[in-house]
């Protein structure tokens, strides 16, 4: 059995490297973003229960699974039922410019328009990593990181073989 839980900085690779472990068609995905937030403007974050109560929808329909996600809050939920953590711990440049170089997400946006018109916002989110003291912080996935007794490893770059 494989659940694969892959964190770290928005644009840091979390959704490409999801999608090429998840290409042979053996293990499920789900990115927390789609269910971390309403879907209201501006955006703002689904009560935890209720996100949890989701995660446990995919959980019990997935044997086998990738979740990918920056909130540790969420991560937490699932860590203990994982038999792998990936840190993506990039350079925040490395980040803003992957953001700045990402292809239209459709389920998280409406349209590429859609996505563009917060590319900016992200960026000033993405560069704030490391002073951030919340559950998208350095400091929070270091600290998950630390605490996981399981196999797991580090990516410093998207230069990498999977």
């Amino acid at each position: 059995m494989s659940n694969i839980l892959i964190f770290g900085n928005s644009g840091s690779g979390k959704s490409t490297l999801a999608k090429e472990l998840c290409s042979p068609g053996i293990l499920a995905h789900l990115d927390l973003d789609t269910l971390a937030w309403k879907p209201v403007s501006p955006p703002e974050r689904m009560p935890l229960e209720e996100s949890a109560k989701k995660i446990d929808e995919f959980l019990s329909s997935n044997q086998d699974r990738v979740i990918e996600a920056c909130y540790t809050d969420l991560l937490e939920i699932v860590v203990s039922k994982s038999t792998e953590m990936i840190f993506m711990n990039l350079p925040v440049e490395t980040c803003k410019t992957n953001a700045r170089n990402r292809p239209w997400e459709p389920h998280k946006y409406k349209s590429k328009e859609a996505q563009d018109a917060n590319l900016e916002m992200l960026i000033d989110w993405i560069a704030q990593y490391t002073d951030r003291n919340d559950s998208f912080s350095l400091a929070s996935h270091e600290e998950l990181y630390t605490k996981y007794t399981g196999k797991k490893k580090t990516y410093v770059s998207n230069k990498r073989n999977t």
